[in-house]
């Protein structure tokens, strides 16, 4: 990114007239997180030409909104746009939005790349956003009073509309649109107050729904290319096995087959990639429709050696981790004196937790429309159409797999159908562009499902061994965490790893709320041949139920009400407190359930956001279990959507609740077992309990919505079992356990 001032970051790119309204456009040089509050400037040259405008308001009012997000279900598409629709008083039903381009335009200032993941895109687009907003409607004020000869003072926007109280005029949007563009844009554009707002906080609807609804949404699956080829894979079922044979003549012999590619993964090693995408030997058949690709892969029958593999198994690694436990690790957080605490406790606590690797298994399966040129005259060049969310990402990744620059590559990014940090990943948007590559057009790789189960990367297992002391009270006095994880962030945030801890790992570990004077927390990496990777809320996921059980343990070992005995260990987090209080006021915790009914609690922060969740179950005599209810109570600072965050709740229950009672993938001779949805089951709609969800009011900064109701969903769960049973899970998932 280019510096285009030296006194002051960038902010506003330039104002135009384009298409006979207001385009406004912006970008952040410096490549500072601090750009985030940059002044405003113009760029003198104008930007008439250029796509990568954020804001656009054409001449029958239409305002168009670029969203720098990729939308996979999240609502970034409805709540980025309320962000800029509230600063700039536009009437809702004339707002749309679009993914914003892959350009330097839309880097986040925060990540200095463009991504989407960590539940971040409200907290880190918005006062970006609302700056944008804030300009673009002083510029259409100035127009407005210039038209009218009267002073901006006088004058006020409602609906997409300028107007002037003394005169009784008003003028829309699209009508001063054109005059807007060819202003200066405002340098201090002055924001709202929380108490101005009329469109954040409200349940505004969104606008991907019609689209979504009609099928006219294009998703990665979807896209068609003028001349391409279909083509699917089959990757090393042990991830680390080597082709030996297969039977091209046969997969030739397939109607309609055009071509089988091998895709070695020492092409990947050679390029100095494999560590970051981890592409097992892969080969593919290039057909003239996928069903015919997969007919010829089918023929092929690839077979692949053991790669040293054969051994590993469920029970394996399970010993393996175990063993991890015993061995040092490196110190992420001490605090006090550990030894002396556990020696001088009244009573001490041990117990060891457990969790598997889990798939994501988003509906969409992998996929990626990929046309790589190359000629004498042009060079080499690459388009990509990808369901990514790590654009920047998966350019890098490219750049470093051919060799080539970042413009040589134009990505375009499409809807998703589920994301869940699979689609960060940069193996299906390689894989595709060395099809092309070789089959010298444009390819649209798709993988089955099963390839997708068996290809993930997964959410790490690990273990994790408690000793804690407690007083004469009951009160936990020293809190002493082992852990032992494989590493998420080596591969693609390998900067982030400081003395050997990767942050993922200890996530929700290392930073619990809880006033405990004596704290050793550490962390032994454990890496094992099953490629790891982001799932929905990441270490949380099971740091917090490692934690949250834990803490269910200390309460029943002091004799404590489970919130009780929180409050005395938060009372120096109000914020903590609030939820806690309205969680128990909510959930009717005070209050004995019906007859065979039992509940657990569990409360967690996560992505700057608090979540609190009860969960009330009864359990047959076969063991089989019955959620009932989910009453969650969240605190993510400022509100933007509400609906927007009940479905995000609801969905991130679910996914804790699935993980929590039959999630895991189970592993023999070093593969995949499971196939498809009938061998990895997630819970059905007859199964979703009612759920209950409360937003705490306040205007704290905001925090994220999409994954920080996983992690404690899973404790309440487990919680609530050892309620109905006596039985403490601390392995999941639960339904073997209860067999």
């Amino acid at each position: 990114m280019s510096n285009e001032s030296n006194s002051r970051r960038n902010f506003l790119r330039g104002s135009a007239v384009a298409v006979g309204g207001l385009s406004l456009g912006f970008s952040l040089s410096g490549c500072s997180p601090s750009a985030n509050s940059a002044e405003l400037t113009a760029d003198p040259q104008g930007l008439a030409s250029d796509v990568s405008v954020w804001l656009s308001i054409d001449t029958s009012g239409i305002i168009t909104v670029r969203v720098p997000s990729a939308e996979m279900g999240q609502g970034v598409n409805t709540s980025l746009p309320q962000l800029i629709a509230e600063e700039l008083d536009a009437d809702w039903s004339k707002v749309i939005s679009e993914t914003a381009p892959h350009t330097s335009d839309f880097v986040n200032p925060s990540t200095l790349s463009r991504g989407t993941g960590g539940s971040s895109a409200v907290r880190r687009w918005w006062p970006t956003l609302a700056k944008a907003g804030a300009a673009a409607k002083e510029m259409l004020m100035s127009a407005a009073a210039q038209r009218w000869d009267v002073p901006v003072s006088e004058l006020s926007t409602l609906n997409s509309t300028v107007m002037h109280s003394a005169s009784g005029r008003q003028a829309g949007y699209g009508e001063l649109a054109s005059a807007a563009g060819q202003l200066s844009i405002p340098e201090n554009p002055v924001v709202k107050s929380p108490a101005d707002y009329t469109l954040i906080g409200k349940p505004l609807k969104r606008l991907d729904s019609p689209a979504k609804v009609n099928g006219s949404t294009t998703y990665g699956i979807d896209i068609v290319v003028e001349g391409m080829s279909y083509a699917t894979v089959a990757a090393s079922p042990n991830f680390v096995g080597e082709l030996i044979s297969m039977s091209e003549a046969d997969a030739r012999a397939v109607n309609g087959v055009q071509d089988v590619i091998e895709m070695p993964a020492s092409h990947y090693v050679n390029s100095g990639i494999q560590s970051i995408v981890a592409i097992p030997d892969t080969v593919a058949v290039v057909a003239n429709s996928y069903w015919q690709a997969k007919k010829g892969l089918a023929a092929l029958k690839p077979q692949f050696s053991d790669g040293g593999a054969a051994g590993v198994n469920n029970a394996s690694l399970t010993a393996g981790f175990m063993a991890a436990l015993d061995q040092e690790g490196v110190q992420v957080r001490n605090d006090g004196d550990i030894s002396d605490s556990l020696s001088r406790a009244e009573k001490l606590l041990e117990a060891e937790y457990a969790v598997p690797f889990l798939a994501h298994l988003t509906m969409e399966p992998m996929n990626c429309t990929a046309h790589y040129q190359s000629d004498s005259v042009n060079g080499d060049r690459l388009e990509v159409w990808a369901p990514t969310q790590g654009q920047s990402h998966a350019v890098n990744v490219l750049q470093q797999a051919f060799g080539l620059q970042a413009d040589q590559i134009r990505l375009h990014t499409t809807f998703m159908g589920g994301g869940f940090g699979r689609r960060f990943e940069a193996d299906f948007v390689v894989q595709a562009a060395m099809i092309s590559r070789a089959a010298k057009k444009p390819i649209k790789m798709v993988w089955s499902r099963e390839e997708d189960l068996q290809h993930d990367y997964y959410r790490p297992a690990s273990a994790s061994r408690f000793q804690v002391g407690l007083n004469a009270e009951g009160l936990p006095v020293a809190w002493k965490n082992v852990m032992a994880c494989p590493s998420v962030a080596q591969r693609n945030f390998s900067a982030a790893v400081v003395n050997g801890a990767d942050p993922f790992s200890v996530e929700g570990a290392v930073n619990i709320p809880y006033a405990i004077e004596n704290q050793l927390v550490t962390l032994k990496q454990h890496d094992t041949s099953i490629p790891v990777g982001s799932w929905r809320s990441v270490g949380s996921s099971h740091n917090g139920f490692y934690v949250e059980s834990m803490m269910d343990e200390v309460a029943v070992a002091g004799n404590h009400d489970p919130f009780e005995l929180r409050r005395k260990l938060l009372q120096h987090e109000p914020r903590f407190l609030i939820v806690l209080d309205q969680l128990e006021e909510k959930s009717g915790w005070k209050q004995a359930p019906a007859a065979g009914r039992f509940r657990g609690m569990a409360i967690h922060e996560s992505f700057a956001s608090i979540v609190g969740e009860v969960a009330e179950i009864s359990i047959a005599e076969n063991g089989a279990i019955k959620i009932h209810n989910m009453t969650c109570v969240i605190d993510c600072g400022k509100v933007v959507n509400p609906s927007i965050i009940e479905t995000q709740l609801a969905s991130a229950m679910i996914d804790g609740l699935t993980a929590a009672l039959r999630g895991g993938i189970k592993i023999e001779e070093g593969r995949v077992v499971q196939s498809n949805f009938d061998t990895y089951k997630l819970m059905h709609m007859a199964e979703v309990p009612a759920m209950a969800i409360h937003i705490v009011d306040n205007d704290e900064a905001p925090g994220g919505i999409g994954e920080p109701a996983v992690p404690p969903s899973m404790p309440a769960l487990t919680n609530a079992v050892f309620a109905a049973t006596g039985r403490r899970v601390r392995s999941l998932p639960i339904e073997p356990s209860l067999a």
